[in-house]
C-alpha cells in the first residue's frame, strides 16, 4: 500500500460554510420531524385511552426534558419551514450569488428562531396576542 498519499482534512481541520451547516441541519431537521410526528401520534393515542391516560401524558409533558424535545420539534418545524422556502427560490432560479446565499442562510436562522420565540410566547403568554392586537387597532 502506498502510504505517500496525501490525507484528506477532518471535519477538524475543515470549517464547512454556513450554507454547509444549514444543509446539514435542514437533514437533521427533517429526521427530528419524522421522529416528532411518531410521537405525536403516541400522544394521540394516548389522549384516545381516556382520561387516566391523558392525565399521565399531562404529567410526563410538565418534566423539562419532554418540553425540551417539545420545542426542539417546534423549532426544526420552524427551520424546516424556512429552508423549504429558501429552497422554493431556489427553484425560481434566484439567489445562487455567494453573498446572497449567506444571507439568506442569516435570514432562515433568524426566521426560524423568531418563529419559535413568537409560538412560545402565544402558547405560555396568550395575553400577549391580545396586547398585539390592542396595539394595532390604535
Amino acid at each position: 500500500m502506498n502510504s505517500n498519499r496525501p490525507l484528506s482534512p477532518h471535519l477538524q481541520v475543515y470549517k464547512l460554510p454556513l450554507t454547509g451547516l444549514i444543509s446539514i441541519t435542514h437533514r437533521i431537521t427533517g429526521v427530528a420531524l419524522s421522529a416528532g410526528l411518531l410521537c405525536i401520534v403516541y400522544m394521540l393515542v394516548m389522549v384516545s385511552l381516556g382520561a387516566e391516560s391523558y392525565a399521565t401524558l399531562q404529567q410526563f409533558m410538565q418534566y423539562w426534558p419532554a418540553k425540551l424535545v417539545y420545542w426542539g420539534f417546534i423549532y426544526a418545524l420552524f427551520f424546516h419551514l424556512c429552508h423549504g422556502v429558501r429552497h422554493l427560490i431556489w427553484d425560481a432560479g434566484k439567489s445562487f450569488d455567494k453573498h446572497t446565499l449567506q444571507q439568506y442562510a442569516v435570514y432562515e436562522l433568524l426566521a426560524s428562531l423568531l418563529l419559535t420565540f413568537m409560538t412560545l410566547l402565544l402558547l405560555y403568554k396568550p395575553e400577549f396576542l391580545w396586547m398585539l392586537d390592542q396595539h394595532f387597532q390604535k
